[in-house]
């Protein structure tokens, strides 16, 4: 993205705007038409995930519209071929294939973050330059995490749950990191937003996580290609795992797996009723963990009141997006 802007059209354009289009010039590979794209996204959010989840009125009329769109944004890509490690490679020939060309879930995913490793990413003091993270964000493109100004926090509300006619409650759940993107939607949406501090951002992550919601945190390619949100999700509201219900990989687990010790569970149930990702069930009194299906989010790790189920780490399912252990790692 090289254009300049004319001084004369400077004035026109909000100052958050502006920061946006600079720091798209600094970042490698954004092309003007990423940049178009997460101009709209963040632009008019509500519209965007409206039309996505087919809640929005105006669906069915710019849903060929968004079509188009996103063919335009997608342009081609050198990607290379590597296997996505959270799903199951039915052909060696198909990998292949998928590996040349860009799906949607490779442009706008999120990754599970147990309430621990979530935390951290909201009381990081000083900027982070982490890139290229394809073994804890196995997918071709966004896997960066690079935060300005990581103590610029907004609480937005959600525009998956403000989509839906009958929402889980409260709507400010998702949590916008870093610049220039948390200023650009706090000038944009000033009534749908505040700012809070690190210290607020970790309350509202341990409510969300004792009303049974999952951390995911969010990168997208139009949003400079990288970390951007933190958003709290119910599988009643959340377009994210909509998307997986219906078959496209938007998520990817986090690194870990919950175990059950049968001795302990009382069959009492609550594990089950948790579980924002179907994986538990109870065919003989006793808690059983699908683990295909568990994504190692820990919600129900502090449902069970005996303790009988614990995160342990699962290789199979990638590695722990812990940016603490990741920053010690790459000082190392």
């Amino acid at each position: 993205m090289k254009n300049k802007i004319p001084k004369r059209r400077r004035h026109l354009l909000k100052p958050s705007t502006l920061a946006f289009i600079r720091e798209a010039r600094r970042t490698p590979g954004y092309s003007f038409s990423d940049w178009l794209h997460g101009y709209i996204y963040a632009r008019w959010p509500y519209l965007y995930i409206g039309i996505g989840t087919g809640e929005h009125r105006l669906t069915r009329l710019l849903m060929p519209i968004g079509n188009g769109l996103m063919r335009l944004f997608r342009r081609p890509s050198i990607i290379r071929d590597q296997p996505d490690r959270n799903v199951r490679q039915i052909s060696t020939k198909s990998s292949r294939k998928r590996s040349k060309r860009l799906t949607f879930a490779d442009t706008y995913h999120g990754k599970v973050v147990p309430l621990k490793a979530a935390k951290q990413l909201v009381t990081i003091d000083h900027e982070v330059n982490l890139t290229d993270l394809e073994q804890i964000i196995p997918y071709s493109r966004a896997r960066d995490i690079v935060l300005k100004n990581p103590d610029h926090i907004l609480l937005l509300e959600c525009p998956c749950r403000a989509s839906r006619p009958n929402p889980c409650l409260p709507l400010d759940v998702c949590l916008i990191i870093g610049e220039p993107i948390a200023g650009f939607v706090a000038e944009h949406h000033p009534t749908r937003c505040r700012w809070i501090s690190r210290d607020e951002a970790v309350a509202v992550l341990e409510a969300e996580h004792k009303r049974g919601h999952v951390h995911h945190a969010f990168f997208k390619d139009a949003m400079l290609g990288r970390f951007y949100a933190i958003c709290n999700c119910c599988a009643c509201c959340c377009g994210a795992m909509q998307a997986m219900r219906n078959g496209i990989p938007m998520l990817a687990p986090s690194g870990y797996i919950c175990r059950v010790q049968k001795e302990l569970c009382e069959g009492c149930g609550q594990c089950i009723e948790s579980c924002q990702f179907s994986a538990l069930s109870m065919p003989n009194g006793v808690a059983e963990v699908d683990t295909d299906r568990c994504m190692g989010c820990g919600v129900c790790t502090s449902r069970c009141t005996r303790k009988a189920i614990s995160l342990e780490r699962e290789p199979l399912k990638g590695y722990p997006l812990e940016i603490k252990s990741l920053l010690k790692h790459k000082t190392a």
